[in-house]
């Protein structure tokens, strides 16, 4: 998910989104220790993921609180 798509949502549904990403990547991880996964870039973007929304959140809270 690119920023300009991120920052379109609302603070709820990126909070929802936050959490369903967290627990992608959890089960990413789960799977991984069991079996390799032959793609870990798939960790690497759901990480990335994780980071870019939790960082639009921040910038959105910020600015509401400014306003």
């Amino acid at each position: 998910m690119k920023a300009p798509e991120i920052r379109e949502l609302s603070v709820k549904d990126l909070s929802d989104r936050i959490e369903a990403e967290k627990a992608n990547l959890l089960r990413l991880k789960m799977n991984h220790t069991i079996s390799p996964v032959d793609d870990l870039s798939q960790i690497k973007k759901a990480r990335r993921n994780i980071a870019r929304m939790l960082t639009i959140l921040s910038e959105t809270k910020a600015k509401q609180n400014l306003e």
